[in-house]
């Protein structure tokens, strides 16, 4: 089962999320403004260019693999980067959640500008509706939020785990990092998360947590060239 953890957008798109997805059989990504991320059924030619055909003319898509990607004629690498993806080592137990709230819509304006401003990841507009989102209110601002991003069978990512400058160093982070693994465990399923295999602050929050490293993982942003 974990081998779908090698391609997680692709499987994420071709089963849980599928009402997220446009594309074919070779090749798909998510509907904008949902998520940038997009994946190739494999590294075959005729996947490749479906994969090519896909990335919007005036913008792009990220990709996310075990596999470092093969050059796709016809596009161009605007961004190339080492990540890791962690797998949790445990079952996430509830813990005490007060001053957690439950995100929704109307709170998505706040949730892009703390992603915006914190930079956890790629977050569009309508990211929150790929899963729960939580978060942490001071004096009615939003100050930290975490949530779940991709979803393929038997596991759910913790992803935008992020807290306003101002307010580090409180343990936001890693209580909401917890709970959302809390209510992914709850489920049956199995926490995983992503990070930039430069970001060792993060990486080393999340071992404590109780997550563990499974593989390198490759970040590739393409444009289209023709």
């Amino acid at each position: 089962m974990t081998a779908l953890l090698d391609r997680p957008i692709w499987h994420a798109l071709t089963t849980r999320q599928s009402a997220f997805a446009e594309g074919g059989d070779s090749a798909k990504r998510y509907v904008l403004p949902v998520s940038p991320f997009a994946a190739a059924a494999d590294d075959s030619s005729s996947s490749l260019e479906a994969l090519r055909d896909l990335i919007p003319s005036a913008g792009t898509s990220a990709l996310l693999q075990a596999v470092p990607c093969p050059p796709i004629q016809g596009t161009e690498v605007v961004l190339a980067a080492d990540g890791v993806q962690m797998v949790a080592r445990r079952i996430f137990k509830s813990e005490d959640e007060e001053g957690i709230i439950n995100l929704a819509n109307a709170d998505a304006a706040e949730m892009l500008a703390l992603a915006a401003l914190t930079k956890p990841g790629p977050f569009l507009p309508r990211t929150h509706e790929l899963g729960q989102f939580i978060g942490i209110r001071d004096n009615g601002i939003l100050v930290a939020m975490a949530g779940e991003r991709m979803k393929l069978p038997g596991f759910t990512e913790v992803s935008a785990i992020c807290t306003h400058p101002d307010f580090r160093g409180r343990g936001y982070g890693g209580r909401l990092a917890r709970a959302v693994a809390a209510r992914i465990s709850a489920r049956g399923e199995t926490p995983f998360l992503h990070a930039l295999a430069s970001n060792l602050n993060a990486i080393r929050l999340y071992e404590t947590l109780g997550f563990e490293l499974r593989c390198k993982m490759f970040l590739t942003v393409l444009s289209r060239t023709s």
